[in-house]
């Protein structure tokens, strides 16, 4: 079967965390060509008729699709998938909606409050909403003291770094402190309470093509040596700069003691209720701040997680005793079974027809 991978396009420019792309477009590539698959890298930019026109000249049978960002621009991620709706063309992984409301992260965290799932309190850049949602105005505390301000759309922990918990003792200063980061921030941005504690990382991989995905080993991002003082946040260091203090010394864990059961169970479960929530497939990954009480907080819902073979994705399936070709594999199941399902669907009509003619 011919399988299109489809990424974001990508300059000479293009920032370490979004050159990680064409690590898994190789990856993915490779592992479709050993489950008998002819996999063509397909890249994906704002020129929209020639991305139609070179997945028209390929004519896959099935996308796989690892758009993370388009044109360097993480709010644009949703257009991908929307492409491949508007072509009626099957494609791995969470739909377009799926995708656009997971990636902006304010209304992903509106859904989660709505679905009583637990998120950090939240301030946003615009006063009216604030009002709304966080009834803010009847509060007479500080707001996110501490916060960390992130961004609204960008993920990979981009422009997140050891300042960007902040101490702001009003309002307005809050706001302005925004303001003052949003550029890097991707030109929107939030602040979340800050959540001292651990924190977690749960993947989810799809099986069977039931809907319900395996929860793989739960992971935890130990933060070594860290001095008194610093936040034990992972950063965009701690992610991408291999040489920084940061990524040394934030270290992945999957070995819990016996009393960390209770925890993990309820991880587990808030993972498989955002998975329902927001209608996932394929695979995902959920992020948690557990605060010092043990009460599990969701900062993200990840529909595209990297699963390049050295990320926690892949390391948490390993500790399943999965390799990389059998997550590949589990991740076109579900959509294979939807294009053997259209071309039974198709010959039927086109039996029938024949039998009508006849």
């Amino acid at each position: 079967m011919r399988i299109a991978v489809l990424y974001g396009n990508m300059s000479e420019n293009t920032p370490i965390d979004e050159q990680d792309g064409l690590v898994q477009v190789e990856s993915v590539s490779q592992a479709l060509s050993e489950l008998n698959h002819d996999p063509v890298p397909v890249s994906f930019s704002l020129d929209i008729k020639e991305t139609l026109r070179k997945i028209a000249e390929i004519n896959p049978a099935l996308v796989f699709n690892l758009v993370e960002s388009i044109d360097g621009q993480g709010r644009l991620i949703h257009i991908a998938p929307s492409i491949l709706d508007a072509m009626n063309m099957a494609y791995t992984g969470a739909g377009a909606d799926a995708i656009y409301t997971t990636s902006n992260k304010i209304l992903a965290k509106q859904m989660l409050k709505g679905a009583r799932i637990p998120t950090p309190f939240f301030v946003t850049q615009d006063k009216t909403q604030n009002k709304t949602q966080n009834k803010i105005g009847q509060r007479k505390t500080p707001l996110c003291n501490p916060g960390i301000i992130k961004s609204v759309w960008e993920h990979g922990s981009v422009g997140i770094g050891y300042d960007s918990v902040v101490f702001p003792k009003t309002y307005n200063q809050l706001l302005q402190e925004m303001d003052r980061r949003k550029d890097q921030l991707g030109g929107a941005c939030f602040a979340e309470a800050f959540i001292e504690g651990r924190e977690f990382n749960l993947s989810l991989l799809a099986k069977n093509g039931n809907g319900i995905p395996q929860v793989l080993p739960p992971a935890e991002i130990c933060f070594e040596n860290y001095p008194k003082g610093r936040h034990k946040i992972v950063d965009y260091k701690a992610k991408w700069e291999s040489e920084s203090f940061e990524y040394q010394n934030t270290v992945r864990s999957f070995d819990f003691p016996d009393h960390d059961k209770p925890l993990l169970n309820r991880i587990i479960k808030i993972a498989m209720e955002c998975w329902k929530l927001f209608n996932l497939k394929g695979y995902a990954r959920v992020d948690f701040r557990v605060d010092n009480s043990g009460n599990p907080w969701v900062l993200e819902v990840n529909t595209n997680p990297c699963i390049a073979p050295d990320s926690g994705f892949v390391a948490a399936a390993g500790k399943a005793d999965l390799t990389f070709k059998q997550i590949i594999e589990r991740i076109i199941h579900e959509p294979m079974v939807q294009i053997a399902d259209r071309l039974h669907a198709e010959s039927e009509g086109l039996s029938w027809k024949i039998a009508v003619n006849a």
